[in-house]
């Protein structure tokens, strides 16, 4: 499967027979302006959401009709099947920012989960619920999800084979968050790929976690 960072937490990810996931698209120009990326242009056949934020929930920017998938539970859209995983937006069950659903799908026999805007660590429960992840796409920001410390920890818990921050401070993110930077630092196995696409596949995945760092193609 392809990966490509849009920016923020959108990502689109092309399986090798062609289908086309994009999760948690944003709406340009909301939050007073702090959502400043460059609207997505790339079609969908499915479009995940992991919680009601504009910056998060915004279907109808993308072209294609994309089926649009969301909320706990178990999902089916154009023959992927995905599992919503019910978490919170914050450490305290939801009570300053609300729920942030993590969704989970298998992609060319690679299992993929989005954690949205999570904001705490991951019960033995909702780890259950998530599998043996092979990539994770992981908030690393702060403020509105877990730090740098807390993702450190969510990495630790679920030891994916592939971790892919997301939603830190780039040129065109308007929110006070901290950079990826904070969340590399010590961190051993981390590449940085110039632009904003990688190619993954089961049989060649590393052993040990991998960081993989891509640059968001619409927020520079």
């Amino acid at each position: 499967m392809k990966v490509k960072y849009l920016a923020h937490s959108a990502f689109l990810i092309t399986s090798d027979s062609g289908t086309r996931i994009i999760t948690d698209p944003y709406q340009p120009g909301s939050y007073g302006g702090s959502v400043g990326y460059a609207a997505i242009t790339e079609p969908a056949d499915v479009v995940t959401v992991s919680h009601e934020h504009g910056d998060h929930n915004y279907p109808q920017g993308v072209p294609g009709n994309p089926t649009i998938v969301k909320g706990p539970g178990e999902h089916k859209a154009k023959g992927i099947s995905i599992k919503g995983v019910a978490a919170h937006h914050d450490d305290t069950g939801g009570s300053q920012r609300g729920s942030s659903d993590m969704m989970c799908f298998n992609v060319d026999g690679m299992n993929v989960c989005h954690v949205g805007d999570l904001g705490h660590m991951l019960s033995s429960e909702q780890l259950s619920q998530m599998g043996q992840v092979d990539v994770l796409f992981l908030p690393v920001g702060g403020v509105f999800t877990v730090d740098a410390v807390g993702a450190t920890d969510v990495v630790d818990q679920v030891r994916p084979r592939v971790v892919i921050p997301m939603h830190y401070k780039v040129p065109k993110n308007g929110f006070d968050v901290a950079g990826v930077d904070d969340f590399l630092a010590g961190k051993a196995n981390v590449v940085r790929v110039e632009g904003s696409e990688v190619k993954l596949e089961r049989d060649t995945l590393p052993k040990e976690t991998q960081i993989i760092v891509l640059q968001p193609e619409l927020g520079q």
